[in-house]
């Protein structure tokens, strides 16, 4: 089970999922490996839990597994010189894992918290991406998700952090052909779905799991609660 992957290092976490068949291919457990999650979370004695935690501002950064699991889906369109779209970015984790798996490609990372923005960069720098934040391999930006990022559209993969009520059509949009999305939909009940857009443009979907996330909203609306 999932929850049951956590360790006392990023070692055992990466292993412990490994052991778990969460982590099935070589390329994404060497990159979570090189990715120390007790920089990218505020309270370092949890960062190898296999849960969601709390980053303040009504956002969290996802368990492991669902990082995993998000990076496993999207993988075939992960590689060199792509360009990648992470929505709902956080606290900058999976944009520095992302980053590991497009050499030579960019890493966008957008959420609407400014605060957030800011210490996200601080916690790329962290962990040693500094020069990738320089050389705008990584940029971090703040906005609504919701409606992408248009500057550096069309990606070859988008990750969605937090659960939309129906798919964006703005973000299917900004999708490259080919290219892969992964998102959590709906309100009450989520599914992840898969939204593959094919050579010729055509987008089909494909339920993955059901999951439970916070809902992806606008700066007032997360201060609002709603």
């Amino acid at each position: 089970m999932a929850w049951r992957c956590s360790g006392h290092t990023n070692a055992d976490l990466i292993a412990n999922m490994h052991a778990a068949r969460i982590i099935t291919s070589e390329r994404v457990k060497e990159a979570m490996t090189k990715v120390d999650r007790a920089n990218y979370v505020l309270h370092k004695s949890e960062a190898y839990e296999d849960s969601p935690q709390s980053i303040g501002h009504s956002a969290t950064i996802s368990a492991p597994h669902m990082h995993a699991h998000a990076i496993e889906h999207l993988l075939d369109f992960l590689g060199p010189g792509k360009r990648v779209l992470d929505v709902g970015s956080g606290s900058g984790y999976l944009c520095a894992v992302l980053h590991h798996l497009v050499p030579g490609g960019v890493v966008v990372g957008i959420d609407h918290i400014p605060e957030l923005v800011d210490w996200s960069k601080g916690n790329l720098r962290k962990d040693g991406l500094g020069s990738a934040l320089d050389k705008g391999e990584i940029i971090m930006v703040a906005g609504d998700g919701r409606q992408g990022y248009s500057d550096l559209a069309p990606y070859d993969a988008i990750h969605v952090g937090a659960a939309a009520p129906t798919l964006p059509h703005q973000l299917v949009d900004q999708l490259k052909s080919p290219g892969r999305m992964f998102i959590p939909v709906g309100t009450f009940t989520q599914e992840i779905l898969q939204v593959d857009k094919d050579k010729n443009g055509k987008v089909t979907k494909k339920e993955l799991m059901g999951v439970m996330y916070v809902p992806l909203t606008d700066a007032e609306g997360q201060k609002s609660g709603h």
